[in-house]
């Protein structure tokens, strides 16, 4: 049997490189979709999509930096049409939960004409460890609007391990999956259990969006990720359906989500919450 070539877009990225662990274990051939890769993979140059696609069968498609930034929609519709002439047969798309602007990226999915996987996921715990939020973390001081949104926080590992069984199972062609963890918590309730786990003092402050917007900017954040940020506090966390907790990761991984604590703890032994702030 043919072992299948998978394109990982983004493979450096969070969901990304854990997907390609598993693939790699899976024993597919994975091709690692990035800038730094050869042949290159880059969101802002398309002309050179065509060689990061030829010969795969399958595109795991992560954008950069989110799916709701202007430009995100015509460059999943030119990859859809890439996809089709390189002869992939499936592409299965990371998208948030509770983005409006996001959906419309999953429709050209979804109407391409190829086998796909729409994988939705909620707040990922690792914004705390490898992203916007670690730098706060470390500082003890994690300022935040939308202090009383309930968000259903999900583990990066468990949306690679659902991408890796979407890409090599075809039981999950044509499914929608939100993925959530089993319960939800507040900044302040996740920002306790950071600090519980790390034997550390964390403050959690509540800011308005106007204020933290401010703050970005006034450290020098570049405006279109200030925006990205914004947009995420306000149309994302103002959105009732966020905080649904949904069981897609039981039905399709047959286990539990990872909860919440148990990546505090897990992480905390890592020691990452305990290095110094370098400025």
């Amino acid at each position: 049997m043919k072992t299948e070539n998978i394109l990982v877009i983004g493979g450096t990225g969070k969901t990304g490189k854990r997907v390609v662990h598993l693939l790699e274990e899976l024993g597919r051939n994975v091709r690692i979709g990035s800038r730094s890769a050869s042949p290159a993979f880059d969101w802002h140059q398309p002309e050179g999509w065509a060689k990061a696609l030829e010969g795969m069968d399958k595109v795991y498609i992560t954008y950069q930096p989110d799916l709701a930034v202007p430009g995100a929609l015509e460059a999943i519709e030119q990859l859809v049409k890439e996809s089709k002439r390189a002869k992939v047969k499936k592409l299965v798309i990371l998208s948030g939960k509770g983005e409006r602007e996001a959906q419309l990226c999953e429709q050209v999915i979804i109407h391409s004409g190829l086998d796909y996987t729409i994988v939705r996921a909620s707040w990922f715990n690792q914004n705390f460890s490898e992203n916007f939020l670690l730098e706060p973390v470390l500082e003890g001081v994690v300022a935040l609007p939308q202090a009383e949104a309930q968000i259903p926080w999900v583990d990066a590992d468990d949306i690679a391990a659902v991408a890796a069984k979407t890409l090599t199972e075809d039981e999950h062609n044509g499914k929608i999956y939100q993925l959530t963890g089993s319960r939800t918590l507040t900044f302040n309730e996740a920002v306790a259990e950071i600090a519980k786990a790390s034997k550390r003092e964390i403050q959690f402050v509540p800011v308005s969006i106007q204020e933290y917007g401010d703050g970005m900017r006034a450290v020098g954040v570049p405006e279109d990720f200030a925006w990205l940020i914004e947009y995420l506090f306000t149309e994302v966390l103002g959105n009732p359906e966020l905080a649904e907790v949904t069981n897609d990761i039981e039905k399709v991984l047959g286990r539990k989500p990872i909860d919440f604590s148990e990546y505090a703890s897990k992480t905390a032994e890592s020691g990452i919450w305990n290095e110094k702030v370098i400025y």
